[in-house]
């Protein structure tokens, strides 16, 4: 005859009083409080295993935070599991690996794989302004959604407000990256097939607008404001080195002294300075080390060699061309960045080689196919663009202060 098993009472848990060994209180039904010498009370369902009828347990809960009430509940929900010949703490495994996948499937945790992927592929500036853009516009109302039931209807309702705004581009840069995240989680098999593929067909396309730029006819114009304007020496000669080497406003700016060879006259930007994500390296002309010489007394023991204006320690700002520039006159007419393709046209009209000009601007062949098997970086070929181009720099500069001049350099502020 099975034994009568007395149900536990409130009062007779929360009276239950630790010893110097484990005991168990028992409810019935297979649910045990186990009270333990440091007076932890925990609950146990205890039962036998379907497949081979061997008694085992399964822990609940802790006492007080799961109460008598709540733990027969749970004990009640064993039970039945285990009527239909199912293990309970197998049950319970399936279940919480389940959980688990679809917590690591939702848009928002793919989107974080994503970033971190990215900030391996271009410079972790970017990837971070197309994690932000993302997270602005769609991630903060939709990072918990499963990713398996995106559809185009739950971008379209984002896209509205941007779409009434004319930004048509912010939305093209969006559809670009979760499309990225899309075919990331389709590798990994979170989705079969991707919904969202054709998204970009549900809007006009943007229209391209290019960096402001000078013809290069304003050239010697350009050269001779450089060497009028109301600047610091730091920041004219900034402005010259970003216009000789051709670079980008960020690359210039960040220039180290580390990543100089004088002697074989070569500044090599490392991977992660650069936007294609892959070190360049730039022949130094005789006016690039013309101005390096100049900035060599005023940054030469630091790090950079354009010094912050607030603080020596750090880098130049990516903005101050912008702003020298704009003092400068040429609002709405120049930007940093457009000096590059002031160097571009003027290159191209001398009929340099089209492969050495992109090969001069850093960028990266979008023939794929042609990519692989064009490994050259033209260094030798460059050498000669290069030195032709800050040559016409100079010959555009004659009767103005270029720094590659030294002996006209007058020092402002």
């Amino acid at each position: 005859m099975a034994r009568t098993v007395q149900p536990l009472t409130d009062t007779k848990v929360k009276q239950s009083k630790p010893t110097d060994k484990d005991y168990v209180l028992s409810d019935g039904g297979g649910l045990q409080l186990r009270v333990k010498p440091n007076g932890s009370k925990l609950w146990h369902f205890s039962y036998a295993r379907p497949v081979d009828k061997k008694r085992t347990v399964i822990a609940l809960g802790k006492y007080p935070a799961l109460s008598l009430g709540n733990a027969r509940k749970l004990a009640g929900e064993a039970r039945e599991i285990l009527s239909q010949g199912i293990d309970p703490k197998i049950h319970r495994t399936e279940q919480q690996a389940e959980k688990k996948e679809q917590a690591e499937s939702t848009f928002g945790s793919i989107a974080q794989k994503w970033f971190e992927l990215k900030q391996q592929k271009v410079s972790e500036t970017t990837a971070r302004k197309a994690y932000d853009r993302l997270n602005k516009h769609v991630l903060i109302d939709m990072h918990k959604m499963p990713i398996s039931e995106l559809r185009p209807k739950h971008f379209i309702k984002q896209f509205e407000p941007i779409q009434a705004k004319g930004h048509l581009e912010i939305i093209k840069r969006l559809c670009q990256s979760v499309n990225e995240i899309m075919r990331l989680a389709l590798a990994s098999g979170q989705i079969e097939l991707n919904p969202l593929s054709d998204l970009t067909k549900l809007y006009a396309a943007p229209q391209r607008r290019n960096q402001p730029s000078i013809k290069p006819e304003r050239l010697p114009e350009l050269v001779q404001a450089i060497g009028k304007a109301d600047v610091t020496i730091v920041t004219r000669c900034l402005l010259e080195w970003q216009l000789h080497t051709i670079t980008r406003p960020k690359e210039a700016a960040t220039t180290e002294w580390q990543h100089i060879d004088i002697v074989n006259r070569v500044w090599t930007l490392p991977i992660e300075n650069t936007k294609m994500r892959r070190e360049h390296a730039i022949p130094l002309t005789d006016q690039m080390v013309a101005i390096l010489e100049v900035m060599r007394p005023i940054s030469g023991h630091r790090q950079y060699v354009f010094p912050g204006h607030r603080d020596p320690k750090t880098h130049a700002s990516s903005q101050t061309a912008n702003m020298a520039i704009k003092r400068m006159g040429f609002k709405d007419e120049l930007v940093a960045h457009g000096l590059r393709s002031l160097a571009s046209t003027t290159l191209n009209e001398q009929r340099f080689d089209a492969d050495i000009i992109e090969a001069c601007l850093a960028h990266v062949d979008r023939n794929a196919v042609r990519r692989a098997y064009n490994r050259s970086d033209y260094i030798e070929q460059r050498k000669k663009v290069m030195q032709w181009w800050s040559d016409h720099i100079e010959q555009a500069s004659y009767g103005s202060l270029s720094v590659t001049g030294t002996k006209h350099l007058k020092v402002i502020g």
